[in-house]
């Protein structure tokens, strides 16, 4: 299924104010998950609070260890700190990447944005090497800023 194809059904999930957000959001890591073969984990984090450490929301994949992430640490940690996103081609090649899985070849990490600040991001891990291309930059954006619209 092409990224156009799917702004579609992201923009439906989003839009269903009889699911929670949580739920919404899950419906949406499920959809890329399922839609998307080199989307192998796909989940959401959020500033904890008022605390410089993001903690892990709705996802799909593997389980994970990694509930709460300080500002800084891997690669998520480092785009709460940029508010750039973050396309990680090899994470072999990563000083500062946190492992989440021995399966796990490449990463990106895009922010999501309210009123200008940083409050989260999508997360998503591929077990295929250097499979993210500026389309899946650019279909992750669209998702981010569709996210925001319900925070």
């Amino acid at each position: 299924m092409s990224f156009e194809s799917l702004k579609s059904n992201v923009i439906e999930i989003l839009s269903n104010d009889n699911e929670s957000v949580e739920n919404r959001l899950h419906q949406v890591c499920e959809l890329l998950q399922k839609s998307i073969d080199h989307y192998d984990w796909v989940g959401f984090y959020f500033r904890n609070g008022e605390r410089e450490e993001l903690k892990l929301g709705p996802y799909v994949g593997d389980p994970t260890d990694h509930v709460i992430i300080p500002f800084g640490k891997g690669i998520c940690g480092q785009v709460a700190l940029s508010n750039e996103n973050f396309v990680v081609p090899d994470v072999s090649a990563q000083d500062n990447y946190i492992a989440c899985s021995i399966h796990v070849k490449a990463e990106i990490v895009v922010p999501i944005f309210v009123n200008a600040e940083n409050v989260g991001q999508i997360d998503i891990d591929s077990q295929t090497p250097d499979p993210f291309t500026e389309s899946d930059e650019h279909f992750l954006e669209f998702i981010c800023q569709e996210v925001s619209h319900l925070l």
